[in-house]
């Protein structure tokens, strides 16, 4: 079957049963050495129907198994896995493409089962005999010693893996309540006592939405994938093609992208839509590296060939300033040229493309594959996530940023918190946030694993599109009905400024608590601090204290627009001072071009980059050993108001000693 003609929506779940017949399909196979194998998962089989049937008969819920199923190759010989979910206190189906766990000792880790990773003639030719190795597999779980009690909560009949998909409650502070490894004292804590029932396990229910044009109860992430899929209903867990609106690639991964589109659809194929296409120059710009510059000429000579609408050149690298075209990082760059726009789906090879979610938009990171497939069809098979709620409420102090609040979030639920799921960010709170500060908020929802981050549109959003954009939009919003997988709540008012110690993300800790910590540099820029905003909270600390910087200090814009604003617009508060005079009398380094900068590291000769093991508070997104440089760098996230306090003292400092 080609992939032209392939379309899941119109392959139906099988529905298999334990009949006599496909009985005779197990026990007729003639390979002996798998002989003895299936007769224990037969015998199983029949310990399952007693459980279920009272030990006689077939029984109203007989179990039926995908994995009976008469080999038919890969499309259709779906094989279920049984995944453990210790919140849900259940087993649940899932896609044999998916992950599925081993027991180690007392935890129980991601496995990918052989038959994964075979071609679908391998498959094909051999499943029989892998579904009834699965099966011992499986049946092993339930006699796991470890456990107290089996738990056998299993889906009655065959359904997609989005049928069997249940969400639980969160309190204020709990993790996550899926997580890639589960303990052998959990589940005992959780276990049922009895093996009580074969079921599927209960539906969220659902209710009219009250917004937009899709009829059901759903989330904001639900909602837009429903509305990009033509389908007038979705659930988390479901695997749908999803019609892009926009699709974003880069230096770094545009070539890359470029080279599979060709390899797939032919040399001289055309894209499914060069207006629906941007490609951003932006990481590794200002360099000597020749590798680095070829990226740029690979990128351009495609957009030249495809004719691309939005392609935002550089050619002078000696001066970003001649160049009209030219745009700086890619995501701030999105939004201010009116590519983010409510209730559509953006695409972008970058893992923090779900900077986009602060418009209400469906914004993800993609890999080159899917990239150059949604480069030469305009679509994308895409896993309907789970929604995760975040309610901040209250006066936002004067000391905090988007940054305090975001970090604050990732320390709360972990960097694996939120996997494959989306980050909802509603409340009175958010709802005062201007547009680039909710960008911050959406830009680090990957840091936590999110699939994607979404803000409510309203009028602070309608405003910031205006003049930006003349594509007509459809605002989505999530429905009271919605079903939340989890929901945490937040009293801002109660928040003091926080850091992210080495090296990662959810090392939260108080800015105050780090005051011995002695730094090195600071670093200003990127797509998550090097916007206008950051820059003109930065310039009020410096203001407010009247002092020079104790280390050097470096701004990188994120885009030319944010440059060209710290040159014109005048800081609140400082008698019409811009951002580049505070700056240069704090004795930081003249802004420089905009750019990734060092955020990324990048060639050696990349501004700002760390070349030698320092300590560094940086307003970037990621403090990985080797992220901004030299792997025995240490880097402390901060919002632009602790970076510009330290940068006063030579050390990690809680900015409310100068606001």
């Amino acid at each position: 079957m080609s992939s032209k003609e392939f379309d899941p929506r119109q392959v139906p779940p099988p529905s298999f049963s334990r009949s006599p017949e496909t009985r005779s399909h197990i026990s007729s196979a003639s390979d002996s050495k798998s002989h003895k194998l299936k007769e224990e998962v037969i015998k199983f089989l029949g310990g399952l129907e007693a459980a279920v049937d009272g030990g006689e008969g077939e029984g109203e819920h007989a179990i039926n198994s995908h994995a009976l199923v008469e080999p038919r190759g890969y499309d259709s010989a779906r094989v279920p896995i049984l995944q453990f979910c210790n919140e849900a206190h259940s087993l649940r189906l899932e896609d044999p493409r998916s992950s599925v766990f081993q027991q180690t000792g007392d935890e129980f880790k991601p496995l990918q089962p052989d038959f994964v990773e075979g071609n679908p003639t391998r498959l094909a030719k051999n499943c029989e005999e892998d579904f009834l190795r699965y099966y011992i597999y499986i049946h092993s779980l339930f006699l796991l010693p470890s456990l107290n009690s089996p738990v056998l909560l299993m889906a009655a009949t065959v359904v997609p893996p989005h049928a069997a998909f249940f969400s639980a409650k969160k309190e204020i502070g709990a993790r996550s309540s899926f997580s890639p490894s589960i303990s052998a004292h959990r589940c005992r804590k959780h276990s049922l006592n009895k093996v009580l029932a074969v079921m599927a396990p209960t539906q969220p229910s659902r209710a009219p939405a009250t917004t937009g044009s899709v009829k059901h109860g759903m989330t904001m992430t639900e909602k837009i994938l429903a509305k990009s899929s033509d389908r007038s209903k979705l659930e988390p867990g479901e695997n749908i093609w999803v019609n892009i609106d926009v699709l974003m690639t880069h230096d770094v991964c545009g070539p890359g992208t470029i080279g599979i589109f060709k390899k797939e659809f032919g040399q001289n194929a055309k894209v499914w839509d060069r207006e629906k296409i941007v490609i951003i120059p932006d990481h590794y710009i200002f360099t000597s590296d020749e590798r680095a510059n070829r990226n740029v000429d690979i990128i351009r000579d495609f957009a030249l060939e495809q004719n691309i609408k939005y392609f935002y050149d550089i050619k002078d690298l000696s001066n970003f300033k001649v160049n009209p075209d030219y745009k700086g990082v890619c995501h701030v760059a999105l939004a201010q040229e009116g590519h983010c726009r409510p209730g559509e789906v953006l695409l972008g090879t970058d893992s923090h493309t779900c900077n986009a979610g602060a418009f209400g938009q469906f914004a993800t990171g993609i890999g080159n594959t899917d990239a150059g497939f949604v480069m030469g069809t305009g679509k994308l098979l895409l896993k309907v996530p789970p929604t995760m709620r975040f309610v901040l409420d209250g006066e936002m102090p004067h000391h905090l940023l988007a940054k305090d609040l975001i970090l604050q979030i990732i320390g709360e639920i972990t960097v694996a918190g939120a996997t494959y799921k989306s980050m909802e960010f509603v409340g009175s709170t958010v709802e005062s946030l201007n547009m680039e500060e909710r960008m911050t908020l959406c830009n680090m929802v990957v840091e936590a694993g999110g699939k994607n981050g979404v803000v409510p549109p309203d009028k602070t959003t309608f405003k910031y599109l205006e003049g930006k954009t003349s594509v007509n939009y459809e605002p989505v919003y999530s429905d009271e009905s919605a079903k939340f997988i989890s929901e945490y709540r937040f009293d801002v008012s109660k928040l003091e400024p926080v850091v992210a110690k080495p090296h990662s993300p959810d090392k939260r800790a108080l800015a105050r608590e780090c005051k011995d910590v002695k730094i090195d540099r600071v670093y200003i820029g990127s797509c998550t601090g090097g916007k206008t905003e950051d820059f003109m909270a930065a310039a009020k600390v410096f203001l407010a204290s009247g002092k020079k910087v104790k280390v050097p200090t470096f701004l990188v814009p994120a885009t030319q627009k944010v440059w060209i604003d710290l040159y014109s617009l005048p800081v609140p508060g400082s008698g019409g001072k811009t951002c580049s005079q505070i700056f240069e009398e704090a004795g930081c380094d003249t802004p420089a071009s905009p750019s990734c900068g060092a955020c990324l590291g990048g060639p050696r000769d990349t501004y700002a980059r760390m070349n030698e093991p320092m300590v560094c508070v940086s307003t970037t997104n990621r403090n990985f050993p080797g992220r901004m440089g030299h792997k025995e760098g240490q880097i402390y996230l901060a919002s632009p108001y602790t970076a510009a306090a330290s940068a006063l003292t030579g050390y990690v400092t809680d900015p409310r000693e100068f606001l």
